[in-house]
């Protein structure tokens, strides 16, 4: 289920693409992407592009579908 922020709201709002860990409650993996949760890749380092390649590979086995998210404003 995707719950639509407000527009004042998405406006000012950073989002995430989240594989949550389907063995450790709480743990995952995150990434900056847009509403769509489509992630901007030319802002990612090699390092955190290979992990983003990992975990999209790894779906299914060690996380859930990504969701997308609205970041943590603090």
């Amino acid at each position: 289920m995707t719950i639509e922020p407000l527009p004042a709201v998405q406006a000012i709002a950073s989002y995430e693409l989240r594989f949550q860990s389907l063995f450790h409650t709480g743990r995952g993996l995150s990434f900056p992407c847009d509403p769509t949760g489509e992630v901007q890749w030319d802002s990612m380092n090699d390092s955190i592009r290979a992990s983003f390649l990992r975990a999209q590979q790894a779906v299914g086995r060690e996380y859930a579908s990504p969701l997308v998210r609205i970041r943590s404003l603090h």
